[in-house]
């Protein structure tokens, strides 16, 4: 990784408590498969092709298909996913376009309808967190490197 900035020298404190609450959002009750979802739609949509690298790869080990890596821009255009994954991925979208419309009431109770109060909030901050992330690799520089 070639950044503008050795961020995790610079800034090694700071660092760390992003990585332990990376560590601790693991543990949330968000199926792991549905948080690698939100990790790359909220990539897709800040252009972080640094975290898209690393997410769908992390997302094809957890067995991800594909298809749903593929079709996850369109997600609302598609029928593959369940009706949970995507309330799930249209919350990601209010809330990593929050200056757009806000996260609204509406949603916010389609969205409870299927999560209970634990798992929003476990969402929120899931979504949070890889926003933050998306932020700091753009900013710093970090580039996708290809692997063959």
């Amino acid at each position: 990784m070639d950044n503008r900035i050795d961020y995790n020298e610079v800034a090694s404190e700071e660092v760390n408590l992003y990585m332990e609450l990376e560590k601790q959002l693991k543990k949330t009750s968000i199926d792991r498969q549905l948080r690698e979802l939100v990790k790359i739609r909220a990539s897709q949509i800040n252009g972080c092709a640094y975290c898209l690298g690393m997410h769908t790869a992390d997302a094809r080990k957890m067995k991800v298909s594909e298809e749903e890596i593929y079709l996850l821009n369109a997600w609302d255009d598609t029928n593959i996913y369940p009706e949970r994954t995507k309330l799930a991925l249209e919350l990601t979208e209010a809330v990593t376009l929050i200056s757009v419309n806000g996260v609204s009431t509406e949603l916010y109770e389609r969205v409870r309808e299927e999560f209970s109060e634990e798992e929003y909030t476990d969402l929120i901050l899931i979504i949070n967190q890889i926003n933050m992330w998306n932020r700091l690799s753009i900013s710093m520089g970090n580039q996708h490197l290809f692997n063959k």
